[in-house]
């Protein structure tokens, strides 16, 4: 099929976090007696948590996605609110239930309808990933859930990205993958794929050596105009 950009794919793969999940919806959901603290404390809890599994690869000592999870919510916790330190069950809970963005389930199956064949490649451990695309109704719309848990090694680590091939034989240059993190993005040009970022916040754009094959508000602009 053929994507924005003109770009011929025979597989899309999407990054789960931030990209087809909400990782703020968490502490929208479960944060209420946060405050005015509630999206200082998520945004600080999402730097710690994607921190803590880059600096377990560069140092080779693995620990699950969950486990980093939890030690960045405790490290909000104690920054932030030491006080409620009480809303840490209910937090956890909420993050394995995120919501998904409303463009998600158009464009998946809009994918689907065109038997293009979809995926996530994630941090997240397999487990998570199965309970937020549950949670979410999606099940039945991805072909596979790849977790970076089978190697130990988180992305940006380039045999992160070559799970997809090892799944689906696939090669780099027919893949399709969505990320609205723009490291993610960087990581995926240097693997060989096609990589989109979807910028809904309108960031700056960074890594200038590893360029997206384009910068797109959001994941319906992903279709060619006119399909």
């Amino acid at each position: 099929m053929r994507f924005v950009k003109d770009i011929e794919a025979d597989i899309v793969v999407f990054d789960a976090y931030g990209t087809i999940f909400d990782v703020h919806s968490a502490v929208m959901r479960a944060g209420q007696a946060l405050g005015l603290k509630a999206q200082a404390f998520s945004d600080l809890w999402r730097q710690k948590q994607l921190e803590y599994t880059w600096v377990r690869t560069l140092m080779g000592r693995y620990e699950s996605f969950w486990a980093l999870t939890e030690e960045s919510l405790d490290y909000a916790l104690a920054t932030l609110a030491p006080a409620q330190k009480d809303l840490r069950a209910a937090l956890l809970e909420s993050y394995r239930h995120l919501a998904a963005y409303d463009d998600v389930r158009p464009v998946l199956e809009n994918l689907r309808n065109n038997k293009v064949k979809t995926a996530i490649l994630s941090n997240g451990d397999g487990t998570m990933l199965e309970d937020a695309v549950k949670a979410a109704g999606l099940e039945a719309l991805f072909d596979g859930l790849i977790s970076i848990e089978e190697i130990g090694l988180y992305k940006t680590a380039p045999d992160a990205y070559r799970l997809v091939k090892g799944a689906f034989g696939i090669e780099a240059n027919l893949t399709l993958f969505i990320s609205s993190n723009r490291w993610d993005v960087a990581g995926a040009r240097l693997a060989g794929f096609h990589p989109l970022w979807i910028n809904r916040a309108g960031r700056s754009d960074e890594y200038r050596d590893c360029p997206p094959d384009a910068i797109l508000k959001n994941l319906g602009e992903i279709f060619l105009r006119g399909r």
